[in-house]
């Protein structure tokens, strides 16, 4: 399905996305809909209101941008199908999306065998690691959250850990990298379960993690309702101990969904949009993300995203990679993407590299904590 301006809300109708002259084509599938639109409707959203407003503008060196623009509904096979239709028919010079791993797996295969640049929306390291000639990214990666994660746990003199992950395709991957940086930590996984994303109680598994000798604090590598329902869960059983969630979870959302009583004291590591209205003058990414979050609740009337901020930064880096490269052909564009350099975006400061397809280090991160149904920075 590709996504109108005019039918983004109902992502019912077919058709070109924006600028119908356009003389450069930018390509998108995202998860707009089913069940990772939580994450692919705010960047599908994210996209449009940025093509909008620089084609507002005169576009990149006066030539519009028109946005070819697909809904796989989170389905990798759906995901490979957009983005060779986007390559073989539409002719894009690039492409932005992957809501999800999967997705984005999908994609960057097509990407990589066609010469297309692309960046992903989606956590996994392996997208990035190791280095694909044409594939980037903007969120940080799940080894990073984990190392964020256990910098904060070695700083509360945490030591013994239970982990509760989800089996979809970013909680595994995220649970292998936390079990491969935790000893560098001094962290000692003694307990460990998961559960499947359809799974709608997660109380056998707590309740084994609860009884389990030692343990100092949880975590929950996930993403989706998984992660909520560990939450409520969790404060059901009356747990007394830390928890941890992952990036993937870094939203309002996860607030409402948990509930706010539920969700009180849990730590994740996210993004300076999070607490975007309580920013320090003179943090480089005040201004960034202030502009970004008052275009975007103005225009759609509900809270900017962490999710929606990586379609910010990607289409930020890949515009601004055109406008240096002065062309639409994909080498030329995928020479400039890779030779940013510190571009302040939402997510972080980003400056890539030959051997660096993220370009952001741990200091993107903000540690933060749900105190009184808000997020606050405990940094």
């Amino acid at each position: 399905m590709k996504v109108t301006t005019t039918a983004l809300a109902t992502l019912m109708a077919l058709g070109i996305a924006t600028a119908a002259h356009a003389e450069i084509k930018l390509g998108a599938s995202l998860s707009a809909s089913g069940g990772a639109a939580f994450l692919g409707d705010p960047e599908a959203k994210t996209l449009e209101m940025l093509v909008e407003e620089l084609n507002a503008k005169g576009g990149i060196n006066g030539e519009k941008v028109e946005l070819v623009l697909y809904d796989d509904g989170g389905d990798p096979n759906k995901a490979r199908t957009f983005a060779t239709r986007l390559v073989e028919d539409d002719e894009v010079s690039a492409i932005i999306g992957g809501s999800t791993t999967g997705t984005t797996m999908s994609i960057l295969a097509v990407a990589e065998s066609e010469g297309i640049p692309f960046i992903s929306l989606a956590g996994a390291i392996q997208i990035i690691d190791p280095v694909r000639q044409f594939v980037f990214k903007t969120p940080h990666t799940d080894r990073m959250a984990c190392e964020k994660i256990f910098t904060d746990m070695q700083k509360n003199g945490i030591t013994k850990i239970g982990m509760i992950s989800g089996t979809d395709g970013f909680g595994a991957s995220m649970e292998a990298q936390c079990k491969d940086v935790a000893g560098g930590y001094e962290i000692e996984i003694v307990a460990q379960e998961t559960y499947a994303p359809q799974d709608a109680d997660m109380t056998p598994q707590l309740t084994k993690i609860k009884s389990t000798d030692g343990v100092q604090a949880i975590l929950n590598p996930g993403f989706g309702q998984g992660p909520a329902i560990v939450t409520r869960n969790y404060a059901q059983l009356g747990i007394d101990l830390p928890l941890y969630q992952s990036h993937g979870v870094a939203s309002d959302g996860f607030i409402e969904l948990a509930g706010p009583d539920a969700a009180e004291g849990v730590r994740l590591p996210g993004t300076a949009l999070l607490i975007a209205d309580i920013i320090e003058d003179g943090d480089p990414q005040k201004d960034v993300v202030s502009a970004y979050k008052a275009a975007y609740e103005e225009k759609y009337g509900e809270d900017v995203s962490t999710f929606g901020g990586y379609a910010h930064d990607a289409f930020k880096l890949m515009t601004g990679a055109i406008e240096r490269a002065g062309s639409d052909d994909p080498e030329e564009i995928r020479d400039a993407l890779e030779a940013t350099d510190g571009l302040v975006g939402t997510t972080g400061t980003y400056t890539f590299s030959a051997d660096d397809h993220l370009g952001l280090d741990l200091s993107a991160f903000r540690m933060l904590e749900i105190r009184d149904g808000e997020w606050v920075s405990v940094d």
